[in-house]
């Protein structure tokens, strides 16, 4: 999964499940596997979980025998990776004819703020400024608001520039 802000599981087994057990078909004969569980936690933040099985195994063929002896029962582990969003930045490109004041980005939103999760994001600081004919970025920092943290993101920040012209 791709961090989105909510929950995600790696859930259960990969088998088909019945009320008698796991079910597992070998040859043309059926068995069912008991004893085993999984913890089935949910994560939301971005990184790498492991969903681990427990227990010990029980196999019984269609009539009900135990049949474990007669079986080697490899469980493997399930992993949940949640990868981090990807955040895209960018202030807006501005220009203006040159009238002895800066050009500065004031109110002007980003010219692109993609990739938060709903609910997340960031306030920005403007602090670029061009007074003379010529061109300079336009710079900006950013602050994670509450409850955004940057180790859910990969963060693409790019500046655009402000263009005074004669």
């Amino acid at each position: 999964a791709t961090y989105d802000g909510k929950a995600h599981a790696a859930k259960g087994v990969t088998n088909k499940v019945t009320e008698e057990g796991i079910e597992v078909t070998a040859g043309e004969n059926t068995y069912y596997v008991t004893g085993l569980k999984t913890e089935d936690p949910e994560w939301k933040d971005a990184g790498t979980y492991s969903n681990n099985i427990s227990g010990t195994a029980v196999v019984k063929d269609a009539a009900g025998n135990d049949v474990t002896s007669q079986f080697n029962v490899k469980t493997v582990n399930g992993e949940l990776k949640i990868n981090k969003a990807v955040v895209t930045l960018k202030s807006a490109t501005l220009s203006k004819e040159y009238d002895g004041k800066a050009l500065v980005n004031g109110e002007t939103a980003l010219e692109t703020e993609s990739g938060f999760a709903e609910g997340e994001g960031a306030t920005y600081t403007f602090t670029g400024s061009q007074t003379l004919v010529g061109t300079s970025n336009n710079a900006f920092s950013y602050t994670l608001k509450e409850g955004t943290k940057a180790e859910n993101y990969t963060i693409n920040k790019t500046e655009g520039t402000l263009t005074v012209t004669n």
